[in-house]
């Protein structure tokens, strides 16, 4: 991973006004998209601008991921291919089922790294995980490889593999099925140590809705999130750093810890509540992650 990840905007391959959009964009990361965002009769073309753009441009600090189209696809095994000799940062797998997914991309990639006198291991994957309702049962198996270093949940294919009728409910939250898999995915990126990505809010003209559900996934322990327009870029960046109010509380807290420990106590009453060994994580975690955003910035 190249920095921070608060962000991920996807970018339609082969759209040279989009893309030059992007790279002014605050986006942490930009996924250059040669899956849905390509009609089938000019994947071939999205593909070779794609790798013009790795090659010519100055994409300063952001990460540069490419969307492959799946390798069961007339497509997918010539995009890794082509993208192993234009060197992004990384490669975004869609439709993943299970581990033997990821170790047939594994396998390429080891060959092409080998043929490109490149370390091996050295292509990071970041997968989407749940388009396949069979996918959700696999998901701690499929994330223990070692090239994973991401996992994004995604509704829009979801539902198709459901059959469902509607995603959300008429206050605009996700229904029960939608919401398990969400949690599923963030349970199995923690325990697997990969970084758990919230799928794309689709409605981009409801910045309310966006922000309510941001602050939602961030309180969850997500910390990142995919983007479909430049519009929600800055509200995904601030809604997945921490606020000031909690870096403030975060510092009082590891304060009181060690002046506690000082006197033998790992567990005391602090503002109205009992805290122990898990509130301090949590404090030291928001204080880590305040400070390596701070670094990036």
């Amino acid at each position: 991973m190249k920095g921070l990840r608060r962000s991920l905007h996807f970018v339609p391959g082969g759209n040279e006004r989009m893309f030059n959009k992007a790279l002014t964009l605050p986006a942490d990361s930009l996924i250059l998209d040669l899956e849905d965002a390509v009609t089938p009769d000019i994947k071939t073309e999205a593909r070779a601008q794609v790798c013009d753009w790795l090659k010519e441009s100055d994409f300063g600090k952001q990460e540069v991921l490419v969307r492959i189209n799946p390798l069961d696809s007339p497509w997918g095994i010539d995009d890794i291919d082509a993208l192993l000799q234009c060197a992004p940062d990384g490669i975004v797998v869609p439709k993943v089922k299970n581990l033997k997914d990821v170790e047939a991309i594994d396998r390429l990639l080891i060959a092409l790294e080998m043929d490109l006198g490149m370390e091996q291991g050295a292509m990071p994957l970041l997968i989407i995980g749940t388009e396949e309702a069979s996918a959700i049962f696999n998901l701690h198996t499929t994330l223990s490889h070692e090239r994973i270093n991401g996992v994004a949940w995604a509704a829009e294919d979801l539902s198709a593999s459901l059959g469902a009728r509607a995603r959300r409910d008429g206050a605009g939250n996700y229904l029960e099925v939608f919401s398990v898999v969400r949690s599923l995915c963030l349970l199995a990126a923690v325990a697997s140590k990969v970084q758990p990505i919230d799928g794309p809010f689709v409605d981009i003209h409801d910045s309310e809705g966006l922000l309510r559900e941001c602050k939602l996934t961030a309180d969850m322990g997500y910390t990142g999130k995919l983007t479909i327009h430049p519009s929600q870029i800055e509200i995904v960046n601030q809604a997945f750093m921490p606020s000031a109010d909690e870096i403030e509380q975060a510092e009082a807290l590891l304060v009181a810890f060690e002046e506690n420990q000082a006197a033998g106590r790992m567990a005391f009453s602090y503002n109205g509540e009992m805290v122990d060994v898990p509130h301090l994580k949590r404090a030291e975690g928001i204080l880590r992650r305040a400070h390596s955003l701070k670094e990036e910035l």
